[in-house]
């Protein structure tokens, strides 16, 4: 179902809307529904919101989505994937501004997601809620850490949802279900108000199933500038910097021409070599914001804890004096490459994953690396990124990362125009 699909059955019948989402929902396998969801409103209450929403003049009236739940929904618990958040933290009070901003531009919100154990992951596995899969291959991973939006969306339940974007958790499982997403900038009003993973480095952001959706959410919330020249953008391929199957590096090169040419030899060195380093210098100081968010919790409840998200955390405050001031120092180089690139280029395309979505004896440290050195340089950036679906021959996706400077860029509308003229 399309936006005005939605827009025109709330409006018109919003207890056939509501037993609409519900009836999806249900259709999951047992274990992916508590996989996936955190939080779902009866069958009257979310008729209730459709038919307040439908009546809205807002761009996306009567328009379902669901909610990643690290962001606050007045009288519903705040878990962030974990076992224990509610016993510790009151229950909100008020909705988060970016739900307040949905309810005026019209939308509805049908439930809340789990996610990666508080957003420190990349795959979508977790101990307390189970494991996400992906939709079309259930021996593999929806990736993370927003995987219950991701695979919702996916899946068909609603048509967008949003996440959150600290090292890559909207732009890869994007391009593990061959999703659009768009990442925001930290520090916005959108991601304040979250519950934090690295406040740093931490981003709104959503899914949509088509590029067509995608822009009218961005039109509807965000809006874009208009262009005075032609838009002007380079591409960086894996070259010697990632190591990619041979499917996905073969899709990348084939795709990457639609939207901007191959970085020019000085280009290409000088990015790459202010990207090398950038993993280490974000697993620092992401690590060491975490650890902020977590002192008073990490050793009383230490067995509340998967022991992997745990040793991220923990390793935050273990850190030496070197350790801290090269990443400092890497942070400061990313942001002054990022300044002289956008002095010439309005994008950068990169690709989103070097593999597509994993089994779960896949899901290692080495691939995380690999992801991470991806998505960190437009991380430690604090760049908006949209990343558009690439299918591969087998079924499976991958995604290109769209880097801008402003989530407002016209860059993006365009590369949105770009995959619809496919």
């Amino acid at each position: 179902m399309t936006f005005a699909d939605w827009s025109s059955l709330s409006r018109t019948d919003p207890a056939a809307a509501a037993h609409t989402v519900l009836a999806r929902i249900s259709a999951l396998p047992a274990a992916q529904r508590r996989a996936i969801f955190a939080w779902v409103p009866d069958l009257e209450t979310l008729a209730t919101h459709f038919a307040l929403s439908s009546q809205s003049t807002g761009p996306l009236a009567g328009v379902p989505y669901l909610l990643k739940d690290l962001y606050p929904v007045k009288g519903v618990p705040t878990h962030a994937g974990s076992g224990f958040l509610p016993e510790v933290r009151p229950t909100p009070l008020h909705d988060s501004a970016l739900v307040t901003a949905l309810d005026s531009a019209g939308a509805t919100l049908a439930g809340t997601t789990h996610l990666h154990e508080f957003a420190y992951g990349l795959t979508g596995e977790n101990a307390h809620w189970g494991d996400v899969c992906h939709p079309e291959f259930p021996e593999r991973t929806s990736g993370g850490s927003s995987s219950g939006s991701a695979a919702a969306v996916a899946a068909g339940i609603v048509p967008f949802a949003i996440g959150t974007d600290t090292g890559g958790s909207i732009r890869v499982p994007a391009a593990y279900c061959g999703l659009f997403g768009l990442r925001l900038t930290p520090h916005h009003a959108w991601i304040a108000d979250a519950f934090p993973l690295a406040k740093r480095f931490d981003t709104a952001g959503w899914f949509t199933r088509t590029a067509i959706e995608m822009e009218a959410i961005v039109e509807s919330l965000i809006g874009t500038a208009e262009s005075v020249r032609p838009l002007r953008g380079v591409s960086l391929g894996f070259d010697t910097w990632v190591e990619a199957d041979a499917d996905v590096a073969i899709a990348v090169k084939a795709a990457m021409p639609r939207f901007a040419p191959e970085a020019d030899r000085a280009t290409r060195e000088e990015l790459l070599n202010a990207f090398q380093g950038a993993t280490q210098a974000y697993a620092v100081l992401q690590s060491v914001d975490a650890f902020d968010v977590h002192r008073d919790w990490l050793d009383p409840l230490k067995s509340r804890y998967s022991p992997e998200v745990w040793q991220r955390i923990d390793r935050g405050r273990r850190w030496s004096d070197d350790q801290l001031m090269s990443a400092q120092a890497k942070l400061v180089s990313i942001h002054l490459l990022w300044a002289r690139f956008f002095q010439t280029f309005d994008f950068l395309v990169l690709p989103a994953t070097p593999f597509p979505a994993l089994r779960k004896l896949e899901c290692t440290l080495e691939n995380r690396n690999r992801l991470l050195a991806l998505t960190t340089p437009a991380s430690l950036g604090g760049l908006p990124v949209l990343t558009v679906p690439i299918r591969l021959p087998s079924g499976l996706t991958t995604g290109l990362q769209i880097v801008v400077n402003n989530p407002a860029s016209p860059a993006i509308a365009w590369a949105l125009r770009q995959t619809r003229r496919e």
